[in-house]
Parts: structure tokens; sequence; C-alpha cells
């Protein structure tokens, strides 16, 4: 299939280029021509413009957006619907709030254009491991760029198969990608699906933390044990019940260095650990560990700790985000 990319950052870039290597057609756009360059590299067209675009594509043209939320893609989204021809799709692959998504699926019918929310996750790593994807949207829309899905989805790979009752089809969750409903309710289960991500992060971090301080001059001697925390993340890693991708980038941070000294520890918050609560509260669900891990983010910016130094070593490994000490 053919599409346009635009915005080709950490991910966006990421997965124009696993599209073209599946046989996709891309169409890259970004502000950075350096970004269009590699991705022309990589074997896409590039487009200096949105108008470019639309004359690059086949009808229905399919445009993935993968910017950051808010203005950004909300000024894109109204560009594109303006120079759209009836019938296009529009997707949202960011980690837009879903609430919003329902005004903007609103705003493209009545334009008779279709809009696609795709909640992804798979950080700087998709490329090779490819995106699990919760997906909102039309049913037509979503089974028309299903070839796009699944290049995309990472595919039943070496994870063990779960056994249920048979139904007949192909069970698409366990390609990596799943039609969650509506228009909203990808993002919807996105949002939750970040929340739990800070809930995990921090027991983690807290865990090696007390692990850590075991060490502290303060207590007993033979109180005390210097560990390795780079074995014992290595150690959980293999047959351990607490094994993960996020233990696998522990201990590849603490592998380098298990004094983290190049994580500043001033932890950010993208906004879905807040839009979860929200939504927690609206249902009046009680989410205790995932409200205190996003009160602990806010805190490490006004004293942080050695767990919040592998709060920041997971964020970069998964995401690439940038807090190191300034």
């Amino acid at each position: 299939m053919k599409l346009a990319m635009i915005g080709l950052g950490r991910m966006g870039g990421n997965m124009a280029h696993r599209l073209v290597q599946h046989g996709h057609e891309v169409v890259a756009h970004d502000r950075d021509p350096a970004a269009v360059a590699e991705a022309v590299k990589n074997g896409a067209t590039g487009a200096s413009s949105l108008a470019d675009i639309a004359a690059l594509l086949p009808s229905p043209a399919i445009y993935w957006i993968m910017l950051p939320a808010g203005e950004i893609t909300e000024k894109v989204m109204r560009e594109i619907g303006e120079i759209a021809r009836d019938g296009d799709i529009i997707i949202d692959g960011g980690n837009s709030f879903w609430k919003h998504d329902l005004e903007r699926a609103k705003w493209l019918k009545e334009r008779g254009l279709t809009f696609i929310d795709v909640g992804v996750s798979g950080g700087v790593w998709g490329l090779d491991r490819g995106y699990c994807m919760m997906i909102g949207g039309d049913d037509a829309a979503v089974k028309h760029i299903d070839p796009i899905l699944r290049a995309l989805a990472p595919g039943v790979g070496t994870i063990p198969r779960t056994h249920r009752p048979k139904t007949e089809g192909e069970w698409q969750a366990e390609m990596g990608y799943v039609h969650c409903g509506s228009a909203g309710s990808g993002h919807f289960v996105k949002m939750v699906h970040n929340g739990i991500e800070y809930g995990m992060m921090q027991a983690y971090a807290e865990g090696f933390d007390i692990l850590k301080q075991r060490a502290k001059e303060d207590l007993p001697e033979e109180m005390r044990f210097d560990l390795n925390l780079s074995d014992i993340s290595e150690v959980w890693r293999r047959g351990s019940v607490i094994s993960s991708w996020l233990l696998d980038l522990i201990a590849i941070a603490l592998a380098d260095d298990q004094s983290l000294q190049k994580y500043s520890g001033r932890v950010a918050d993208s906004g879905e650990g807040r839009w979860t609560i929200d939504a927690a509260i609206e249902e009046a669900v009680p989410v205790d560990v995932l409200a205190a891990a996003l009160f602990a983010r806010f805190r490490s910016r006004v004293e942080y700790s050695y767990a919040d130094q592998l709060l920041s070593a997971m964020r970069f490994g998964f995401g690439g985000h940038v807090e190191m000490p300034q």
C-alpha cells in the first residue's frame, strides 16, 4: 500500500523505514529536511509540504501523523482536512488525548474523511521488534489499512501462544495489534497502558533503590550488603516471575554504570499518566499505585533519588527520552 508518514522523529522515522522494508510505499514529510533525507535514504519518497503529499497519494489517500500530542498535531490534522479528498483516511499515531479524538473524528467526518486513532508502543526499538498497536475507528477503514498494521506489528514471534477456545479466523491481538472499538478507543487503551507502565517502572525503581541503600554506612556493619545490581538485574531476567522488557532495559543501563551518573533523576511525565488518573476519577476506580507513581515523578523534580535515576534510565532505554544532568 501507499501512505504518507508525517513526522519522522524517534518513532515516525523508524515506522516509515519498517514499512518500506515490508514492501509498502511511503511518502515521508517532516519540518526537518535532514529527517526527510534520512527517510529517502531508507527508501521513502520525500515531500517538502502537505500539498506535495496530496498529489503523490492514490485515492483513498492515507495520512499517518506521528507528531507530539497537542497543538502541532491539531494544526497538521486541520491542514490535512482542508486538502484531503472525500474518503481519505487520517491516522493519528501519537499519544493524543482520547477525548480530542472524538472531536477530530466528528470534524473530519463532516468533511467526508475518516479518522483512525492508533496508540503505538515500541519506542526506539520498534524498527526491529515491531510495534504493539491499539486502534480505534470505523471498521471498514481499519480493515482497509490492515496490511499496514500487519507490517508494523511484531507478529507472533517467540512469545508462547496463549491457550484459549478456538475461534474462527486469525487472532489479531496475537499478532501484536488490536481494533479496540470506535474512534478514541485506541488512544484510551494506550493511555491506560502508559498509566500501568508508570506503576511498573516505579516498582522496579524503588526495589533497586532498596538494594542499593543496603550498603549505607549508617546501617550496622553486619546488616550491610554491597550488592552488585547489574548481576541482580541480569539474574532476574532469567526465569524470574518479574522478568520483562523494562527489566531488560534496567539490566542494560546497570551493565553500563551501576551508579547511573549520566541520568539526572528529574523524571518527566508525558501526560498520559495524568489522563489515566482522570479517567479513574470519572469511573470511581481506585488507582493507588498509578497515582503514587505519578506523584513520585512530580517529587523527583524537587528532590531526586537513585530510584528516580533508574526511572530516567528506563525512559531513555525504551523511548530515547533525554533526562541527562545539565
